[in-house]
């Protein structure tokens, strides 16, 4: 595909009160409806008003995350869109493949094709609640989830697409002969299969991939054909974009098998003057103490007798050899305190905006330069849009920033096809099982 032909991708991600983490405070947001279904049914209505291809709906084991859980929620925002791509974080670390694969089957057909998989393999340690004695380190979690994935795809792929009869005439409503075990044996996994429902609509619900630390983008260049990454700026935004999409020929892809989304935290006003004062609105509401201690446990150094308006340095902080969580957003912290040499105050401050992804504030005129600038010179191919504030940030993204963007004609003005994958220009992958029977029945 040219450059001129080139759509941009948008998924929102979905959050309570917005993706600052002082937004629960803030006079415009309602905390209340972080368990409330109507709410999310709203941003995922105004994201499909807005043509967007999907929403993305993290999830993880931490204590008081608030988060209602992923595929009961999806679920039911499928049932009353008809375009939007429906995306969730499942952890490989604390579920088992043949569990995965069900849920993720099921969420395809109910949503008649647009559930994604997003794949993480568990930052935050939950072993005290899956009966397990520690947290898996880092290397161990990616080994464990390149398996777990295999397995997921097999199971998807033990229905071939014309397994389902329901020939009322003959009395056939599955031909056996078309469903097929997997019997997966490894020191991990025990799977023999078939999976219990039929293929999904997609063949495989689309996969994304959320890790940017080495063995992250070496995952994402096998399996990945979508990857959420935080890229503080452009230049590095263009390094990790070269960088990944030179690692697919290796696992025979192409460029466009993978569509690479930096998050955008936007605050959006009318003009620079009262995008800033919200940003420094939310500043004040942040709890600098309690970020202070999230940092420091982060870096693994205390911070706590750190004066806020001293610079900091990575003096005492733990390498990333020594990270056993998420090795990536330690690194982009360090890069961070060594590029710009910046205060405790603004480490803080840029960090509670988005957790480390690119933040932005302005006009919406403003923003759409810059997600023209990203997209045009090698940066992304679209945006993972993290709304510091919802659902106000959301809708003026919707109605201001998505206008602007299909003038230029950057984005799309219909949605061009029923599924997520064919929104993102994704093929339907082959049944690998019915590939390897064919080869064998060749030979």
């Amino acid at each position: 595909m040219s450059q001129h032909e080139r759509k941009l991708h948008l998924n929102a991600f979905l959050a309570a009160t917005g993706h600052h983490e002082a937004s629960w405070r803030h006079e415009d947001t309602h905390p209340e409806r972080g368990v409330d279904i109507q709410h999310y049914i709203e941003l995922a209505r105004i994201a499909e008003r807005g043509l967007l291809d999907s929403v993305f709906l993290a999830d993880g084991y931490w204590a008081h995350s608030g988060a209602l859980e992923p595929f009961t929620l999806l679920a039911a925002i499928a049932s009353v869109t008809k375009h939007i791509g429906l995306i969730a974080t499942v952890e490989t670390t604390y579920n088992q493949p043949f569990h995965v694969a069900r849920k993720f089957a099921s969420l395809d057909h109910i949503s008649k094709g647009r559930a994604g998989w997003n794949i993480v393999t568990g930052a935050g340690p939950a072993a005290a609640h899956f009966s397990k004695e520690q947290h898996p380190v880092h290397h161990e979690r990616y080994e464990s989830a390149e398996e777990f994935v295999e397995i997921v795809k097999r199971l998807w792929d033990s229905w071939e697409d014309d397994a389902v009869r329901n020939d009322k005439a003959s009395g056939v409503l599955y031909d056996d002969s078309k469903i097929h075990t997997i019997d997966w044996q490894s020191e991990r996994y025990a799977v023999k299969g078939p999976l219990n429902i039929a293929r999904p609509v997609q063949g495989y619900p689309v996969l994304v991939q959320a890790g940017s630390s080495e063995t992250g983008k070496e995952f994402a260049a096998r399996f990945a054909e979508v990857i959420f990454t935080a890229q503080l700026t452009i230049e590095e935004a263009r390094d990790f974009y070269r960088d990944v999409k030179a690692r697919l020929p290796r696992y025979d892809r192409t460029a466009d098998q993978l569509q690479i989304l930096p998050g955008l935290s936007p605050i959006l006003a009318d003009s620079e003057a009262e995008a800033k004062e919200l940003e420094q609105e939310l500043w004040r509401l942040t709890d600098h103490q309690g970020a202070i201690k999230r940092l420091s446990a982060q870096l693994g150094v205390d911070l706590s007798n750190h004066s806020l308006d001293e610079p900091l340095t990575v003096e005492g902080i733990l390498t990333n050899e020594q990270v056993t969580g998420m090795k990536s957003r330690h690194q982009l912290i360090v890069d961070l305190i060594e590029r710009e040499k910046p205060t405790l105050r603004q480490v803080v401050n840029k960090l509670a905006g988005a957790r480390g992804h690119f933040t932005f504030t302005g006009t919406p005129l403003q923003l759409a330069d810059t997600i023209e600038l990203w997209f045009k010179t090698g940066a992304s191919d679209g945006f993972n849009i993290m709304p510091q504030i919802y659902p106000s940030g959301l809708e003026r993204f919707v109605e201001q920033v998505i206008p602007e963007l299909q003038n230029r004609g950057l984005f799309r003005t219909a949605y061009e096809d029923s599924t997520l994958r064919g929104n993102l220009g994704l093929a339907r992958p082959a049944n690998s099982l019915l590939a390897n029977k064919f080869n064998q029945e060749v030979v």
